[in-house]
């Protein structure tokens, strides 16, 4: 009898834990993923997305096609090839009553000079850089600033080059009203996601590798030097906006690496990897005014291998850039390579595996993600003060949880710039939460902490920290890159 009680007892446990794990909330809940049906036998390796009105969205592929997508919103939207025969188109842009492309050796402009669906009139706006024809030289964007200069970030070649080198590889660069070409930025590696921020900054996504540690998001401005050898010859010539850095050392902390070259920009977030993705695409500024939930003003990035979305906060510290990464979205079919904003306040993705392979096994496709009304308890906002960090959450928490220290957990590690493929997480060390402080209606928490590193990434668990039902965090991790420490009184 007693064993039999024991196993009962045991049995009702694992029920009853079964139950409560049902229970928990998922990202499901809160933002749907939605298929674009695509016609029979099309091959939508989407990498450029443009909402265009009326219901349409303009999409480019990889392939080199630009397809015009009627009543996109639809059950069944209607598909006209607008125009094909390009070289890797990956970016859309209107300006002007142009459509803007950047190709693998070309800004390009086009129209619908007729009105009839289809473009009749394309141009080329600056063919200045050149390409080698080895693997990966993919071009990205444009983007235009506030001066009307339009961005294209260039992606060095990967592997050998059995057809030599070019100029301007691994850089940004910027085309004039006039169509010049002004090379500003060097350092970069695969800057597959280039966007302009509200204020019109531009920032740009960089894939881990050799001598970019980590994957990471960066703030792009004219003179930068983002750390990456390859193509830093090129700023010996006397178009380069970048003043030639020297030699860049091989197997340096990025701290130390900062120090020799102040030149050297360190990134507004870095993506610890596989933790938040391997290869960060497209991303967006989220100004819906609270039509996609309450993150408005917060940066949503794709990412290439896991198939997912992540959420970015940023804020600018003694004038840098900065700020922390969160988990948002898993479950994309097919590999993000473009994010845009539907007229509907959905987030649309282009979708594209081949030869990178992702999470999502399709091999391409489109999708939307849709808020469906209801909050989720997240970590709304993770901000850097001059003794640790302010939280904000999206509903208010638990106090007797939520102001215990033994409900957080935080260390903090670096990266090494080197010609290794990636780094690890160097130099790692657990820091002290020495105290918590529940603030704002229990909707903020200030953490005291020993040990804030500068130029380290700071990760946070969340285990403890549930809301006034009881409810764990959707997501209890943060990922902050600490590269200044605010004064006191932030």
């Amino acid at each position: 009898m007693v064993n039999v009680c024991w196993f009962l007892m045991i049995g009702l446990s694992f029920l009853a834990e079964e139950e409560a794990s049902a229970e928990l909330p998922v990202e499901a809940d809160y933002y749907e993923i939605v298929e674009i049906p695509a016609p029979d036998g099309a091959v939508f390796e989407v990498s450029g997305l443009l909402p265009y009105g009326d219901g349409s969205v303009l999409f480019c592929t990889r392939r080199g096609e630009i397809w015009l997508a009627k009543n996109f919103y639809e059950e069944t939207p209607e598909y006209v090839l607008f125009l094909d025969g390009l070289q890797e188109p990956m970016g859309l842009l209107s300006v002007d009553g142009w459509i803007y492309t950047v190709q693998r050796a070309e800004l390009s402009r086009m129209k619908d000079g007729d009105g009839d669906g289809r473009c009749d009139i394309l141009e080329t706006v600056c063919d200045d850089w050149l390409i080698s024809g080895n693997y990966h030289e993919y071009a990205f964007g444009p983007r235009r600033d506030p001066e009307g200069n339009l961005w294209v970030t260039l992606n060095k070649p990967f592997g050998a080059e059995p057809f030599g080198k070019v100029e301007w590889r691994g850089w940004a660069i910027r085309v004039n009203k006039d169509g010049v070409m002004e090379p500003v930025c060097a350092g970069l590696r695969s800057p597959a996601g280039l966007e302009a921020s509200p204020e019109g900054e531009m920032f740009y996504t960089d894939n881990q590798g050799e001598w970019c540690g980590a994957s990471k998001l960066s703030h792009l401005e004219v003179g930068d030097f983002h750390g990456h050898p390859h193509g830093i010859e090129s700023a010996k010539l006397p178009e380069s906006k970048v003043k030639y850095p020297g030699e860049v050392p091989d197997r340096i902390m990025m701290v130390e690496a900062k120090k020799k070259f102040p030149s050297l920009k360190m990134p507004a977030i870095w993506f610890p990897y596989d933790k938040m993705g391997k290869s960060p695409s497209g991303l967006v500024w989220d100004q819906t005014g609270g039509k996609f939930g309450p993150f408005t003003g917060q940066v949503f990035v794709g990412d290439q291998h896991h198939a997912s979305v992540m959420r970015c906060f940023l804020e600018k510290v003694n004038g840098h850039w900065q700020g922390a990464c969160f988990p948002f979205r898993s479950g994309f079919k097919s590999g993000l390579i473009r994010v845009a904003w539907g007229e509907d306040d959905s987030l649309i993705a282009g979708l594209s595996n081949r030869g990178w392979g992702s999470k999502g096994k399709a091999a391409h496709g489109l999708e939307r993600l849709v808020w469906k009304g209801e909050n989720p308890f997240e970590i709304l906002r993770m901000s850097a003060t001059s003794l640790g960090f302010r939280l904000r959450f999206t509903q208010p928490i638990d106090p007797s949880g939520g102001g215990d220290k033994e409900s957080y957990r935080m260390e903090s590690y670096t990266y090494r710039l080197h010609s290794d493929y990636g780094s690890s997480e160097m130099e790692k060390k657990d820091l002290v939460i020495d105290e918590v402080v529940v603030a704002e209606g229990n909707l903020e928490v200030e953490l005291i902490v020993t040990g804030l590193r500068p130029g380290f990434v700071h990760e946070l668990h969340l285990p403890g920290v549930k809301n006034r039902s009881g409810m764990p965090l959707l997501h209890a991790e943060a990922y902050y890159t600490l590269i200044e420490i605010p004064s006191d009184g932030s």
